[in-house]
């Protein structure tokens, strides 16, 4: 089955006359009529009845003339987003984050590059590291933003920013009256651990050396749940600063004697082609 048999097709249903389809769709009539036939033999039976006043549609026709128009019309619209992809028309940008990685530093500058590109549709993945980094192999991603370390040989690697972590509780929470919490008071507090946190192993070590030791009163591997954990006073979660939401029910408070921070980075893959509009992104991520 040919897209020119089908639309010869839709034009004689549409104008119910071989002659004026023939000429409609600037083609020969001996043409379309042979189309018509092909059409027929491959769907094992007739479409139309001629007669004087020109033709009409048989059992069989009308039951391929909705699919049939469905496959054209189908057709007409892939090659249609295919033209605006290539006009740039519409920009799509598959964005990778890290599970651990805030949300609110990354989407401003998602608002800024709209804003700036009207055209351009952002897809945000966010996924565990190691599905970021095959996904970004196999080219399902433009750019994957996160805090791993990885190797210069595989990937190009823009730094964005460092941030540093602090303790969120709810406001009515004994913590959240200190200007700064000591290892001591998150030791005497219950915790809400993210497992996949990168600074948990040197939160935990540090606490050990000092010799304190943390109880993690809920595990999560989710920063939404734990939050919500925290708004309703069910104790204490560390943060980076860009995951801390603006919200009145929490405090943030800086941990005393401890420097713990992180550098997110944005990764691109060496054996990929970058387009403008993926830089542009990264470097608007990287605005302070």
């Amino acid at each position: 089955m040919e897209m020119n048999q089908i639309r010869y097709f839709l034009a004689v249903c549409e104008h119910r006359n071989f002659t004026h389809a023939a000429s409609a769709s600037n083609v020969s009539q001996p043409s379309l009529t042979t189309a018509i036939k092909k059409l027929e033999d491959e769907l094992g039976g007739a479409l139309f009845v001629r007669d004087r006043a020109g033709c009409r549609l048989t059992a069989l026709g009308k039951l391929m003339q909705p699919r049939l128009r469905k496959v054209c019309d189908e057709t007409r619209e892939a090659k249609a987003e295919a033209v605006r992809h290539m006009r740039l028309e519409r920009v799509p940008i598959s964005v990778g984050v890290g599970e651990t990685i805030g949300h609110n530093r990354i989407s401003a500058a998602m608002e800024r590059i709209r804003a700036q590109l009207p055209q351009a549709e952002i897809e945000l993945i966010v996924a565990s590291a190691s599905a970021l980094l095959a996904g970004l192999r196999d080219g399902e991603f433009d750019v994957v933003i996160t805090a791993e370390k990885v190797s210069e040989d595989l990937y190009r690697i823009d730094s964005l920013y460092s941030e540093d972590y602090k303790v969120v509780v709810a406001n009515a929470h004994p913590l959240s009256k200190l200007s700064a919490v000591s290892l001591s008071d998150l030791s005497n507090t219950d915790m809400l651990d993210r497992l996949n946190c990168e600074m948990r192993d040197v939160l935990h070590g540090t606490c050990a050396e000092h010799g304190h030791e943390l109880y993690a009163a809920y595990r999560s591997n989710r920063v939404d749940w734990l939050i919500e954990l925290a708004r309703r006073g069910s104790g204490a979660v560390v943060l980076p600063v860009t995951a801390i939401p603006a919200d009145k029910g929490l405090v943030s408070i800086p941990i005393e004697g401890l420097e713990v921070s992180r550098k997110v980075a944005a990764l691109r893959y060496r054996h990929q082609t970058s387009r403008p509009e993926t830089s542009d992104l990264i470097r608007e991520i990287a605005r302070t």
